[in-house]
């Protein structure tokens, strides 16, 4: 009964959220709180709603003083060099814009968090889908599943956690599957060329005659041919119009559409600072990737040191972190909503009637096969569950029935590893909502967006680690 349960708690939310009959925030809440009562465990909602507070806490917080970092770093102009050097890379060409999405999210994503390769990624290419208006959840989309392939690395967290559930090197894990996963990112970038061609399609071959705008200049000649096509998914934010040789102005939402983190006149920039700017990220980022302290508090000290220099007076340190409020909000409630949601399905006993039922069903006969079935199985279970719950709870169950018929622990551990580029867009990631939030996307319409092609990145990994024989 709980796992039937479990899977119309989960499928509940999807759909609500996707067809937009409820918010994120609230379909967190209210639906787990809804199925806890029904199951007769209502006087312990409380008990379930802490202990999911209380275990997703450090991650929230890490995220309210990394957008403030973050976000002071853009304020004063840290990533505007990134910024120009991409557009002129770009040209203005949808196509290229998309493929370097996908590469800017994999390079800052060696750093390991999710988190903050998406409030770079975002930081350095929102203002080009904004001004071309191309569609949001292309964006959000790569990027997604860029982090999701570059996330099996050994201090991502994914492959530790093979690895310590199974018992096994996690460089003997991550070493033979290197192979695989890159054929991944050559395939989330050969998805990224195909999604671009078709903005480009929609939108037509574009140039930009000035490469940086400042915030007085309100248009932006576009030329070249434009297209009349429908774009492959909705454009949050984005528009469907043609552009043939025209000049477009700035509209009602002109502040998204100029270019305002390139503006060169923008008083909160810090010129003198920047070594200093860059110095601090990269220690910040060192030290993450080393663990000298738990994340939360390197973020937080970061922010501090960042704003207190950056901005020495009280009223200007006021304005920075109200500038960023609404982020910080938006993200942090979404990670406390989301630990109602794990709370309840943790707390009674969903997660685990889930797991044990998605073992059971798994016929004899495929037992020789267990690495191919447990690669297969990690689309699912890393999407509806945590990664500890999956690597911890459900993994050394796997691995056992594997070990009965001759699969190794470390095929059964490289295998469970295929579903990451879908699980770094599952509602229970709250990295997730820092991508989606600071795109300003509806997170319906980016994982309706996302999922078809995560799933097909995901077996492509799969049969790669097949084809190499490390799966």
């Amino acid at each position: 009964m709980l796992t039937i349960l479990g899977f119309a708690m989960i499928a509940t939310f999807l759909v609500l959220i996707m067809m937009k009959k409820m918010s994120p925030i609230a379909a967190l809440v209210l639906i787990p709180a809804a199925f806890c009562v029904f199951v007769g465990k209502g006087a312990k909602l409380g008990d379930y709603v802490i202990d999911g507070v209380t275990g997703l806490a450090p991650t929230a917080a890490m995220l309210m003083f990394a957008i403030v970092y973050f976000g002071v770093m853009i304020d004063v102009g840290l990533f505007d060099p990134i910024v120009r050097g991409i557009l002129r890379f770009c040209k203005a060409d949808p196509m290229r814009i998309v493929v370097g999405t996908a590469v800017l999210a994999a390079i800052v994503s060696l750093d390991g968090d999710g988190s903050t390769t998406f409030m770079i990624t975002v930081s350095a290419m929102y203002p080009l889908y904004k001004r071309l208006k191309m569609s949001l959840v292309v964006m959000t989309g790569v990027a997604a599943m860029a982090n999701g392939v570059m996330n099996t690395l050994p201090w991502g967290g994914p492959t530790a956690r093979a690895a310590t559930a199974l018992k096994v090197d996690a460089g003997d894990v991550f070493v033979p599957m290197i192979p695989a996963l890159a054929v991944g990112l050559v395939a989330v970038i050969g998805l990224a060329y195909v999604l671009g061609v078709r903005e480009r399609r929609r939108l037509g071959t574009l140039a930009l005659d000035e490469v940086l705008v400042t915030e007085k200049e309100t248009e932006t000649v576009l030329v070249g041919a434009g297209g009349t096509g429908t774009p492959d998914s909705p454009a949050p934010g984005g528009g469907s119009g043609t552009t043939t040789g025209t000049t477009t102005t700035g509209s009602d939402d002109a502040d998204d559409e100029r270019f305002a983190a390139l503006d060169p006149d923008r008083p909160t920039l810090r010129p003198r600072l920047y070594w200093f700017n860059a110095l601090l990220t990269v220690v910040l980022l060192t030290a993450m990737i080393m663990e000298l302290l738990p994340i939360p508090v390197l973020f937080l000290l970061g922010a501090a040191l960042a704003l207190s220099v950056n901005f020495p007076h009280i009223p200007d340190q006021k304005a920075r972190l109200a500038a960023h409020a609404d982020n910080v909000l938006n993200v942090s409630g979404m990670v406390f909503a989301a630990a109602v949601f794990t709370g309840v399905l943790q707390g009674t006993g969903m997660v685990d009637h889930m797991a044990t039922w998605m073992v059971d069903v798994i016929p004899e006969a495929m037992g020789p096969h267990m690495a191919l079935v447990t690669g297969v199985l990690s689309l699912p279970l890393t999407y509806f569950m945590s990664n500890d719950g999956f690597y911890f709870g459900v993994l050394p169950v796997l691995a056992e029935a594997g070990a009965a018929h001759g699969v190794t622990p470390l095929e059964m551990a490289r295998a469970s590893l295929v579903g990451q580029p879908l699980h770094m867009s599952s509602p229970l990631v709250p990295a997730v909502y820092v991508l989606v939030g600071m795109a300003k996307v509806e997170f319906g319409d980016h994982t309706r967006f996302v999922v078809k092609w995560a799933a097909a990145t995901c077996l492509v990994i799969l049969g790669a680690g097949i084809l190499f024989g490390t799966i």
